[in-house]
């Protein structure tokens, strides 16, 4: 059995996690948001937004295969054109 150094252990970890970190895009630079995305962005609700995704021609979801996802800006756009949803 091999024998891991601690500090080489650590030194992998913390590069992979900087990795992570400069693969990582900010929301506001998105053109497209995951439901989970949406949510977070938005303060509304997952079921709120999926409901809303449901409705028949609506102006921010972008279909990927099976997978919906948010046009930001589109979304953006109907939540400050209404005052309630």
């Amino acid at each position: 059995m091999e024998m891991i150094n601690i500090e080489d252990y650590k030194d992998s970890t913390l590069a992979k996690l900087e990795e992570q970190k400069k693969q990582t895009v900010p929301i506001e630079s998105k053109v497209t948001l995951t439901i989970k995305e949406a949510a977070e962005y938005s303060n509304i609700g997952i079921n709120k937004i999926e409901s809303l995704l449901r409705t028949p021609r609506c102006p921010f979801v972008l279909y990927v295969g099976k997978k919906k996802l948010v046009k930001r800006k589109e979304f953006e756009r109907f939540i400050s054109e209404n005052i309630e949803i």
